[in-house]
């Protein structure tokens, strides 16, 4: 995509990673240099973490190319702290660098490690077929990805990581944001703008109409339980995300977009998803992919200036969710 020539998700995240780095003590985050030079950044293993932690990582996870502020909104009165995210380019941006679609694994058995990968590592790595459709291919010497686990990545894998990207082991971040952690869950939750992107991907609209984009979700309070932690997140943003997108094309296929967009168009929808989740016996593969998409969605036709509405919030969905 020409207009992409020259912009490098990696290069415009450097700066908050090492500012991320350099206020670590403010942030309560943890870093350490590893024996083979990596350098990790933990979120809430081992430390406290915080809002703020989690707004700055969410802002890494979009390749420096979002905004993710905190604030108050009478959208949802009994949660209202909501996070707000807005990126410039939102497919680059979210599909390109958020997305959570590197899949990376090491060892068996009861030692096994597991985790999806986000952020701008993914540009350059590029071992995901996405990227191809994107038309896009990063190149940097430094570089840092995202996990979303609850313990820390066995040095092999990460001189894997490394080794795929094409960059020195001293020159990898690797961010650790447990889901049960108050920076892992607000990063989680400010990926409502992605997912409204990868659901328009899911459901064929072509991503080269998708020209701007907005989104916004309440903050979970944090659970010491992954699955509890993990359903929170995701209920954030089926019950109570909004989205609004700008889009090329007719007003017909804009219409259809929003209608097909909201999670109330997916089978599952209508129990908090940790239950969906217990009932489908923890297995991701057997829920309804439509059902990962934002409560509510405004589709604007910029040619025609048409805008057009559908789903809606559910604070009642919500309080089962979160807990009264």
């Amino acid at each position: 995509m020409t207009e992409r020539i020259g912009v490098s998700v990696n290069f415009s995240t450097q700066p908050l990673v090492d500012s991320l780095i350099r206020d670590a003590a403010l942030l309560r985050l943890g870093v350490k240099r590893l024996d083979n030079g990596v350098t990790v950044v933990d979120a809430g293993i081992d430390t406290i973490g915080g809002l703020e932690a989690g707004r700055r990582i969410a802002e890494i996870c979009m390749g420096g190319m979002g905004t993710v502020t905190l604030a108050h909104s009478a959208l949802t009165p009994a949660w209202p702290l909501r996070v707000h995210v807005h990126a410039s380019d939102p497919v680059l941006s979210c599909l390109g660098s958020q997305y959570a679609g590197w899949s990376l694994s090491h060892g068996k058995g009861k030692e096994a490690f597991y985790a999806l990968g986000s952020g701008p590592a993914r540009s350059l790595s590029l071992k995901e077929p996405l990227f191809k459709e994107l038309a896009y291919q990063d190149k940097a010497d430094a570089t840092v990805i995202v996990m979303e686990v609850d313990r820390f990545p066995p040095l092999a894998l990460l001189d894997e990581i490394a080794a795929d990207c094409g960059v020195e082991t001293e020159k990898l971040t690797v961010i650790v944001t447990p889901t049960s952690s108050l920076a892992g869950g607000l990063q989680v939750v400010a990926r409502v703008l992605e997912v409204a992107m990868h659901k328009a991907h899911e459901l064929g609209f072509p991503l080269d109409n998708i020209i701007d984009g907005s989104g916004s979700a309440p903050v979970p309070p944090p659970a010491p339980d992954f699955i509890t932690a993990m359903g929170r997140t995701n209920d954030a943003i089926l019950f109570a995300g909004q989205v609004h997108l700008f889009v090329r094309g007719s007003a017909e296929a804009a219409e259809k977009l929003a209608h097909d967009l909201p999670s109330s168009t997916s089978r599952d929808y209508g129990k908090p998803f940790a239950q969906v989740f217990k009932e489908y016996e923890y297995d991701f593969f057997k829920v309804d992919p439509m059902l990962f998409s934002p409560a509510s969605v405004m589709v604007t036709a910029v040619e025609s200036g048409r805008t057009f509405r559908a789903g809606k919030l559910d604070a009642e969905l919500l309080a089962r969710s979160f807990g009264g």
